[in-house]
């Protein structure tokens, strides 16, 4: 709109017959309009050179990714498969557990058949899982590749009771791996 110029000529003849310009700008919104000023100079400055903040997580812990102990190739799969052995069966899931060729550290799949569901569902149980097992990284057995297979159970399990299943798997794959590693160990006697 220019300057001096009246509401009628900056808007066009049909919208000022149909509505009436004040219900096109309410009340409501003309403080936004007020405060909503672009920063400029030392204000904008600032603020982009300001560090973001921080999450409010009770440790740093939790800010761990579990990107480094995902296992992603098939090939991997595959030899966590053959080490493994045998299928251990909870009650939502199934799990595998196989010593790593050259260990590392503690990696861990999910593997969400199109038996599951649709795509969109077997994400959520992949967002779902994937988080619980962020939370609980310490809780995997170094060493040694953990693969989940959830069933379709998951998807509409309540959070905290996938959580405690996946915990109690975790920490009985950890004992399994402390059995494995003492019966492997040069001085044992079996």
């Amino acid at each position: 709109m220019r300057p001096g110029a009246s509401v009628s000529q900056s808007v066009p003849a049909f919208a000022t017959k149909s509505i009436p310009v004040d219900s096109l700008w309410p009340e409501r919104f003309a403080a936004l309009a007020v405060s909503a000023q672009p920063l400029s100079g030392t204000r904008m400055n600032a603020s982009l050179n300001a560090d973001p903040p921080r999450p409010a997580f009770d440790s740093d812990r939790r800010l761990q990714s579990i990107a480094g102990a995902r296992l992603r190739k098939h090939a991997d799969f595959q030899r966590a498969y053959a080490a493994a052995g045998r299928k251990r069966q909870s009650a939502s899931m199934s799990w595998f557990l196989g010593a790593q060729s050259e260990p590392a550290g503690p990696r861990v799949g999910l593997t969400v058949g199109t038996v599951v569901g649709k795509a969109h569902e077997r994400n959520r149980i992949k967002r779902r899982m994937r988080e619980i097992l962020r939370r609980n990284l310490e809780l995997l057995p170094p060493g040694f590749d953990l693969i989940l297979h959830p069933r379709r159970s998951v998807l509409t399990m309540d959070f905290t009771k996938l959580r405690d299943e996946v915990v109690r798997i975790l920490r009985q794959a950890s004992a399994e791996a402390a059995q494995a590693r003492k019966s492997a160990s040069p001085g044992s006697t079996v």
